[in-house]
């Protein structure tokens, strides 16, 4: 469903700032869906929890600083 998302969002034009947020907002969504579920981080030590969220968030902003 959000790679769905995804491909609507690059079908329709947006401009490259709003359609790369909306993208990048999708992936991380995915990412912390797969992580916490198929990978059973849920289950996992507090460290490798908010490890996994802080890189995200330092990932986001620089691919958005640079876009």
């Amino acid at each position: 469903m959000l790679t769905i998302s995804a491909a609507f969002v690059a079908k329709f034009g947006f401009d490259l700032k709003v359609a790369a947020a909306i993208t990048l907002t999708l992936f991380i969504v995915k990412f912390i869906g797969v992580a916490f579920y198929f990978m059973e981080l849920k289950k996992a030590h507090v460290f490798w929890k908010s490890s996994v969220l802080i890189f995200v968030s330092i990932f986001l902003a620089i691919v958005l600083m640079i876009v």
